[in-house]
């Protein structure tokens, strides 16, 4: 896929707990894509939606130039992406959610939605996921009305998983881009 349509779109990346370190995908992302920006938060160790979606606010509205915004966020970075775009949708155009971190692991089900987010989203299970078994993110999927993509036994999609560059992450990126682009996006 071509990855010039990511050009039209501010990139902002969006970690999960202890940041993502320089073997994980997110970090090699941003040395492949130097203009991808990152949330930073105050904590790394410790996961407070408020906090978290609070910060992801913040990078959202600094910086912005105009151009449609696609998140990608991972674990908990996730469920703090969904808080915030859910709260106010923005300039954001998109959203790839990878790996999210089960809500009832951290009593944070209440403070998400339940209902399809404003924009178009893709989530990218695992089969062997720890923090997240691929039913619930199907289902999580659902509820966000996002398209659901099960990656197959891939444990966290983090730097443990060896996926070096995730191509495959950065295709259906490119796939989110276009759809985003387009104003749909097709199941």
């Amino acid at each position: 896929m071509a990855r010039s349509v990511l050009a039209e779109f501010r990139v902002l990346i969006a970690p999960g707990l202890h940041n993502s370190g320089p073997d994980h995908w997110q970090s090699r992302w941003q040395q492949l894509f130097p203009a991808f920006e990152r949330v930073e938060q105050d904590d790394w160790e410790t996961p407070d939606l408020p906090r978290w979606s609070a910060r992801v606010d913040q990078r959202r509205w600094q910086g912005d130039d105009g151009r449609p915004l696609l998140i990608v966020a991972h674990s908990f970075g996730a469920l703090a992406s969904v808080h915030s775009v859910a709260r106010d949708a923005a300039g954001v155009a998109g959203v790839l959610l990878v790996a999210p971190a089960d809500p009832d692991k951290f009593q944070v089900t209440a403070l998400l939605p339940h209902q399809a987010l404003a924009v178009p989203s893709i989530m990218v299970g695992s089969t062997n996921d720890p923090w997240m078994a691929a039913p619930r993110a199907a289902l999580w999927a659902q509820r966000w009305g996002s398209r659901f993509i099960n990656g197959g036994p891939l444990g966290h999609i983090n730097a443990e998983s060896g996926l070096g560059d995730w191509p495959e992450g950065l295709d259906t990126l490119c796939f989110l881009a276009k759809q985003a682009h387009n104003g749909a996006l097709s199941a």
